[in-house]
């Protein structure tokens, strides 16, 4: 078994209340940083973990933390981000149902290292049971003395309150989330300035993942260099896995970072193979924003070596022969999976999510809906796959956010590594409303279904 930060003590009975947590060492970290550390020390035992967020981008923690602004007498804020929207990712939910005190305890350690006074977790809309639980573990919390004036007689004042999210995905980015933090309409902000410039109300700002917050607790309690012995290379400690789709065994997995991608679907400790003994058809690796891979390229590099699960292992090759880490969002794809249905079911799901604020992403991924839904409808063309390699080429990098990106990635990566299944939609189009119904009931690819009839 692998080494447990975050998930050690998930399944103690109680452990969601405040007496149990505490008797399972909880709050040790608050204890260790008010009293015996600076908030300076704090920071650079973060640096020295190489923690990097665990919400997508993967970006030094440490460093972000350092970036913030300090000037007097302005107010510094901490936010979480748990608008938990990625398709294919559910391990926040997870942690905070089950764990609630342990992220409460890392927003306080955090918020004292930034020197913030207020702070806020921003939470997925849908998760209004989960809402509960934190309020009720973050009342717990300030009868216990843990939040409010005075924590532990040091002198330090914290207040912190649960926000219910805009119902949007794109509340996700972080700029976005503090334009609905503040009331506003949840669309990105062009950077810069960046928030630990001018974030929520204008004032220096960090906004970090329910993962990456909960992780400052182990990272203060054992030491930056302990942390930054577990895992790989730059890709430091444990990462949480959500594990979806054909698999034997599916939920949340906290692993060392550093194993092989091969070993994290077939072994009995994670994944346990493909469901029903089929064959592995393609993997999206970090949620659904990032490019898919199929088997060849997600079991092995491109230069044959195993692939393993890190920021760089899965990034090897770049995005011609690799994918990324992202948030963990592990969706496993068995022989019967048509890709261009499911490019086409993410589409849309980036055409309806897009805020509307950038032509290239308003207007592009609507017409790659449209042209995805005509190629698998039978009424494609040849000239419609390349017109999808364009459109997806003009929408990268030319956004305000990244929502754009996430939307061309997938696109990308599908037609790149499975361009002949796109063909196939095309030469068969003709058939394919005769083989429609069996199609859709036995989750057939079009060939798979014509050969069978």
């Amino acid at each position: 078994m692998g080494k447990k930060l975050l998930t050690e003590h998930i399944n103690v009975p109680g452990i969601q209340g405040y007496e149990v947590y505490r008797k399972m060492g909880g709050y040790a970290s608050v204890e260790k940083a008010i009293k015996s550390m600076k908030p300076e020390d704090v920071v650079e035992e973060v640096k020295k973990s190489g923690l990097r967020g665990r919400g997508g981008a993967g970006f030094p923690t440490g460093m972000k933390w350092s970036f913030l602004a300090k000037p007097e007498g302005v107010p510094r804020y901490l936010v979480c981000n748990a608008d938990e929207s990625e398709p294919g990712t559910f391990k926040d939910r997870y942690l905070m149902s089950r764990l609630p005190h342990l992220l409460i305890e890392g927003m306080i350690t955090s918020s004292f290292a930034l020197g913030a006074n207020t702070s806020y977790i921003y939470v997925r809309g849908e998760y209004y049971y989960i809402i509960a639980i934190l309020e009720k573990a973050i009342a717990e919390a300030y009868a216990a003395g843990w939040l409010g004036k005075n924590i532990l007689g040091s002198g330090y004042d914290l207040d912190l309150y649960v926000q219910p999210g805009g119902g949007a995905y794109i509340c996700g980015e972080e700029t976005a989330l503090l334009e609905s933090l503040e009331g506003k309409r949840g669309n990105p902000r062009i950077k810069p300035p960046f928030p630990a410039i001018a974030g929520l109300y204008g004032c220096p700002t960090v906004v970090n993942n329910v993962e990456t917050i909960a992780a400052v607790v182990p990272i203060v309690n054992q030491g930056g260099d302990a942390y930054a012995a577990v895992g790989i290379g730059k890709s430091t400690g444990t990462k949480l896995i959500s594990a979806s789709g054909h698999i034997n065994k599916p939920g949340i997995y906290e692993i060392e970072m550093g194993i092989t991608v091969e070993d994290f679907i077939y072994s009995d400790e994670y994944c346990g193979g493909i469901l029903n003994g089929k064959k592995l058809k393609a993997v999206i690796a970090g949620g659904s924003s990032v490019p898919i891979l199929p088997t060849d390229l997600i079991l092995k590099t491109a230069a044959g070596e195993p692939r393993i699960m890190s920021y760089e292992g899965l990034a090897d090759g770049g995005f011609a022969a690799g994918t990324m880490l992202g948030s963990g969002g592990f969706i496993v794809m068995d022989e019967s999976v048509s890709i261009p249905k499911n490019l086409w079911n993410l589409i849309r799901f980036y055409h309806h999510e897009s805020c509307g604020q950038c032509s290239p992403c308003r207007e592009g991924t609507g017409w790659m809906e449209k042209i995805l839904h005509k190629i698998v409808d039978g009424h494609g063309t040849l000239k419609d796959i390349d017109l999808l390699w364009e459109l997806q080429a003009k929408i990268e990098g030319n956004t305000i956010c990244p929502l754009g990106d996430a939307a061309a990635w997938p696109v990308a990566s599908a037609i790149r590594h499975f361009r002949t299944e796109f063909e196939e939609y095309v030469k068969h189009g003709d058939k394919i409303k005769d083989v429609k119904y069996y199609f859709h009931t036995h989750n057939m690819d079009p060939a798979a279904a014509y050969s069978s009839l």
